[in-house]
């Protein structure tokens, strides 16, 4: 097991102005030991990207809840592949409806998390997934 923490960021992409979810899931995994870098509101794809790169993250969490998942989740996906970064582990949390989650899994999205989903299993699904 490595004493070093696993980076984390969390990022909301797209015109969402809400961000609560993403803060509890960020304490959660700090809680947890985990490094996180949670890069607010607002975020496009590449500001995103750029995030996980800069800070060598080997997890990126993204929410949304604002029905953009299927235009903004691919290109934040392209964009890691892009920049050499596409080993990272990408989890969802927010508003994914049930029929859109196979195409964004098939896309490289490796979780997706729906309300009411436990802080545990989003820090166990992480520990498993980043090899810790």
């Amino acid at each position: 097991m490595s004493n070093v923490p696993i980076r984390v960021v969390i990022a909301k992409p797209g015109l969402d102005g809400h961000d609560r979810g993403a803060k509890v899931i960020a304490r959660a995994l700090r809680d947890a030991g985990m490094e996180v870098i949670y890069t607010g509101l607002r975020q496009t794809p590449a500001q995103i990207a750029a995030a996980v790169v800069q800070e060598d993250a080997a997890v990126l969490g993204l929410s949304i809840l604002s029905g953009a998942h299927n235009q903004l989740f691919p290109e934040v996906l392209r964009l890691l592949k892009e920049q050499g970064a596409d080993d990272v582990v990408v989890f969802a949390g927010g508003i994914i409806p049930d029929e859109d989650i196979p195409g964004l899994k098939a896309l490289g999205v490796r979780e997706i998390f729906q309300p009411g989903t436990s802080t545990e299993d989003v820090v166990r699904f992480i520990r498993e997934a980043a090899g810790r």
